[in-house]
């Protein structure tokens, strides 16, 4: 279900049905940056992988949907722990999907973000 890439960054698929998708990340030394915290491509490549399981849960697993564009804000950094990601589809259209996302540690808020899909 999930990606070899997926794997080799450490994302752990949580739940996935009816066009919502969660997505767990544990902090690691190969996902640091200079700063010591999680890198920020770490984060965003779990939003993206995130909202693209939550498109395949509205479209179905039998079709592929690929990032046509996304969105992030980071809102604060993560030194060490767990974040999680919990994606929704807000419009499946018949071409494209639009997709929201947020990243928590806890329940604070890591990151929030936007993305549109197009369906293969």
């Amino acid at each position: 279900m999930i990606s070899a890439f997926s794997e080799n960054i450490g994302l752990e698929p949580v739940r996935i049905g009816d066009g919502e998708a969660e997505v767990s990340l544990r902090m690691a030394e190969h996902l640091r940056n200079r700063g010591n915290v999680m890198h920020g491509g770490a984060i965003f490549s779990l939003m993206d992988v995130t909202m693209g399981l939550a498109c395949s849960s509205a479209h179905g697993f039998d079709r592929q949907s690929v990032t046509l564009e996304c969105k992030i804000n980071y809102i604060r950094a993560v030194a060490e722990g767990e974040v999680r990601c919990v994606a929704k589809v807000l419009h499946a259209g018949r071409r494209s999907l639009v997709v929201e996302a947020e990243v928590f540690q806890g329940d604070k808020l890591v990151a929030k973000g936007q993305g549109t899909f197009a369906q293969l």
